[in-house]
This record gives structure tokens, sequence and C-alpha cells, in this order.
């Protein structure tokens, strides 16, 4: 990583951040955190000024329940404390949700938008109960336990990479047993409970860009198609042999498809 990366708390969210230039802002996935982003960190921060932080869930205020405009508040607060005054945001899955919000209620502060395995589309009642159902035993248990998450990297990880990369599941299979259940729940409903955005999505006239493993069991790749086509700025990265975590599980390609965006948006930085 080119300069150092400082890690502090920020209108009490926990960030990581690293470089100069033109700001680049990420918004992790439900279950994950900020360092999910650590291969984008390295790949950017010598041209752009990156910035990854945590939500809710995984810090001191994450008793629920809260909306994700309610995280996408905690978002704006944090670029004000960081005096950012325009971004390009990037958001996987939850944390592509969250950015929609924000992108929606503050249009002037985003030069563009990067959905990472993420949709503009909301749950339908079937799909909202079953998964309600299948979160809801952690209201009553104190750690998630390996066994749930054990589960939860089966829909989060491809087949190829739980694999050929079994450490890296293993790492988030251990950070995952150790959460609060209670917290994971919250976590879960403020994004299982989102309201209907679509019709909003063809507001947006920023650059926009999704980046989408065409493995992904948790969110399809056609959510994905059918928010590119809703947003006019937009195109789609499909990603072979990646599942949900795309960006931790094709470091390479999704880091190339961001470069080649940042270009877009902001033209070719100087080095440095």
């Amino acid at each position: 990583m080119t300069g150092p990366m400082i890690s502090a708390v920020a209108a009490g969210v926990a960030y990581d951040e690293a470089g100069q230039g033109s700001a680049v802002v990420f918004s992790h996935g439900s279950m994950m955190d900020r360092t999910m982003f650590e291969p984008q960190m390295q790949a950017l921060c010598d041209r752009y000024r990156v910035v990854a932080f945590d939500h809710r869930a995984r810090g001191p205020r994450s008793e629920g329940p809260y909306s994700l405009y309610d995280l996408a508040d905690d978002c704006v607060r944090l670029l004000d404390s960081l005096q950012i005054e325009r971004c390009v945001i990037a958001g996987m899955s939850m944390g592509g949700w969250m950015a929609l919000r924000v992108v929606l209620g503050h249009p002037d502060r985003m030069d563009g938008l990067v959905l990472i395995a993420s949709s503009g589309l909301s749950y339908s009642d079937a799909d909202r109960s079953s998964w309600e159902q299948h979160y809801r035993p952690l209201l009553s248990t104190e750690r998630v336990g390996r066994e749930f998450a054990l589960g939860e990297a089966q829909v989060c990880f491809s087949d190829s990479t739980r694999r050929n990369n079994p450490e890296m599941v293993r790492h988030w299979v251990e950070r995952w047993a150790g959460y609060r259940g209670p917290t994971v729940y919250d976590e879960v409903c403020s994004w299982l409970m989102q309201d209907d955005i679509s019709e909003r999505l063809a507001t947006i006239d920023i650059p926009t860009v999704a980046i989408h493993g065409l493995e992904d069991e948790a969110i399809g790749i056609e959510d994905a198609r059918t928010t590119v086509a809703a947003i006019g700025s937009a195109s789609l990265v499909p990603v072979p042999g990646a599942g949900h975590t795309v960006n931790l599980e094709s470091p390479d390609q999704v880091n190339a498809a961001l470069r080649a965006f940042l270009v877009e948006v902001y033209g070719e930085p100087a080095r440095g």
C-alpha cells in the first residue's frame, strides 16, 4: 500500500483511509466489515483517497431496529466529518442498497456509484418472510455460532472459492461465528425490510457500474441486469467464477473494473 493507512473513528463510525485525490468510499455488506475492501484499498490508494467504513452492526451502535436510511445518514455524517464534499460511493450487497439511498438523497455530492453484488430491487413478501424466518433464531442466541456461519458461507462464496481458497472462507466463518445473534438479526432486517425504490432508479443520472459474480447465489445477476436497465447511466461487469463476495473472490478483475470506471468518472489521475 502506498503511504500510511489511517484507522480512526469519526462521527461515531470506524473507518480506514489511505491515499490522496478524488474520494472513493466503500460500504460493506451484511455480516462483513470494512476489512473486506483491503484488496481495493491497496489497489487504488496510489491515485485516489480511499475510505472504507463500518456500519452499525460492527460498531458500538449495533442495536436495532434501524433502516437503510439510518445507515445512509451515518454515511453522510462520516463524509461531513472527513470533509468529503463529493465522492464515488461503492457499496457491496447491503452496502449497495444503502449507497443507492445516499445517491437518491444527496445527488449533488455523488460523482459516481458502484454496485458490487447488489441491486436496486426490494424483496417480495414471500422472500422477505422466508429470509426473516431463517434469521429469526439468532434473536435468542448469544453468538451466531459456527454451524450457522458455515451455512452463510455456502451462500456468500462460490463453489470454486470454497474449494480453491478455503483459508479466506475460514477467516470469515470464524469471524461471523463470534458475532452476537441479535445484532446480526437487526442488521439483516435493515435490508430485508427495505422499501421499494425501483421507480426512482431512473432518476439516477451519475455514472454507475454494477460488478457482479456470475455464481452469486445471494443476489442473482438478473437482479443486477434489471437494475442496470433501470439506470440509464449504468453498465454491468459480470465476473465469471465469482460468488456474492466478488471483490474478495476475484479482486484482480474487480480492481480492474474499478480503475476503468474511476478513469471514466475522474479522468486519468496523476501518479503519486
